[in-house]
């Protein structure tokens, strides 16, 4: 229990300051704006630190990458099976929230104008780039500061400049410290955020945060059961369901205690091992999956996108969905910290929302991160068995088992 709370203290307190917001709203309505600075004191510390966040994680993380090494038929099966199972969790997201709205009735007015009339070329230069360096300290070039930000960590690399990693990485450790110091504000900040949001605009928010959650436990249920058991039937038959469903409950238990993808490696690679995937197999699948391979994460991010289109009455494609997700997704497994935020941060500004939106899709990976890290981990499991099948042939599991047998009775 002590474990539990550990793991889940800053999520159920921010969980009771959202319901605590929600009555205050409901109760004293418009009268909440007088508390509005209290929300908008977290919201400009929180937008304000994403620009370092975004700049020093990324710049790190390719600063650091070793020259790429060729790679064998498993890292190859693997990186295919991820992308396989990534785009299908992608598509049940996306066809999951557009069964029905995830918020309705709500009538919110974007900050952002009309924009000017412009052909592809000169959106496309404008997204991408600035004209002034100072313009990329500004949240609303956030994929011209990625792009930046992916241009000096290659200089970085090439350069090998150890001594300049080491000061981005002591500035990093101060950022985290920075945002660690924030989210200690966050239950009020987010209390008063959410009471004004109420206050103004009803109960649809809350019901739409309700909503999104109960259809999201709806969605991870369907692909925990029904889609890993069908990944499962199709690596190992009858066999490889009945395996899988009896190892992957210590891995579920771990994944909901901690709320680790991380914490969840020991006990993932032994299931499956006692699946029956060779140890080589599951040593590289699963700590790759733990940071290439999310799952719930890419579902995670379907949703939040089809909540702020349902709210801004944004007009999006299925296909910009997708990639949206995908690639929001990526970014969350290149860069371990921080990378939810700036997934987030990319989220709003390809899809041209006000930066206020920033809480709203921080609310939504509370509520959903536990089944979300579920989804991640025993999905990693699942890939297993598929990149084994893929490599050693449809009968891997009777062969596993029947060498098993053959070793005991020696």
């Amino acid at each position: 229990m002590k474990k539990v709370w550990k793991n889940y203290k800053s999520s159920i307190f921010l969980i009771i300051s959202i319901i605590i917001g929600t009555i205050i709203g409901i109760i004293f309505k418009e009268k909440t704006n007088k508390i509005k600075a209290l929300g908008d004191l977290f919201i400009n510390m929180l937008t304000c630190i994403v620009i370092p966040i975004v700049f020093l994680n990324i710049t790190i993380s390719i600063g650091k990458m070793n020259k790429p090494k060729r790679i064998g038929k498993v890292l190859i099966t693997t990186f295919i099976v991820f992308l396989a199972t990534s785009i299908i969790s992608a598509l049940l997201g996306i066809i999951a929230s557009n069964i029905t709205p995830l918020i309705t009735g709500t009538k919110i007015i974007s900050e952002t104008t009309t924009p000017e009339k412009i052909n592809f070329l000169d959106k496309f230069a404008n997204t991408l780039t600035v004209s002034n360096f100072n313009e990329l300290l500004s949240v609303n070039n956030m994929i011209a500061l990625i792009l930046a930000s992916i241009i000096f960590g290659i200089a970085l690399n090439k350069t090998k400049e150890t001594k300049t990693l080491e000061l981005l990485e002591s500035l990093n450790n101060i950022v985290q410290k920075i945002v660690n110091i924030i989210m200690l504000y966050a239950p009020i900040g987010i209390g008063a955020y959410f009471a004004v949001l109420v206050g103004n605009f009803g109960g649809n928010i809350t019901s739409g945060y309700i909503k999104t959650f109960i259809i999201y436990l709806i969605v991870s249920i369907f692909i925990y059961f029904i889609i890993y058991g069908f990944y499962a039937y199709i690596a190992g038959g009858k066999e490889g369901i009945k395996r899988y469903f009896k190892y992957i409950i210590t891995p579920t238990i771990t994944a909901l205690s901690t709320c680790s993808s991380a914490a969840s490696i020991p006990s993932n690679t032994e299931a499956a091992q006692n699946i029956g995937v060779p140890s080589d197999i599951a040593s590289a699948v699963i700590p790759l999956g733990t940071n290439f391979h999310k799952d719930g994460s890419i579902v995670g991010n379907a949703f939040k996108i089809m909540f702020l289109v349902y709210l801004f009455n944004l007009d999006i494609t299925f296909t910009k969905v997708l990639l949206v997700a995908l690639l929001s997704t990526l970014l969350i497994t290149a860069l371990p910290i921080g990378g939810g935020t700036i997934a987030e941060m990319f989220i709003i500004s390809i899809l041209g929302a006000p930066i206020s939106a920033l809480p709203m899709l921080t609310i939504i990976a509370t509520i959903i991160d536990a089944p979300a890290t579920v989804l991640n981990v025993v999905g990693d499991s699942a890939s297993s068995m598929l990149v084994t099948y893929l490599l050693e042939g449809k009968n891997w599991l009777n062969k596993r088992i029947l060498n098993w047998i053959l070793f005991n009775h020696h």
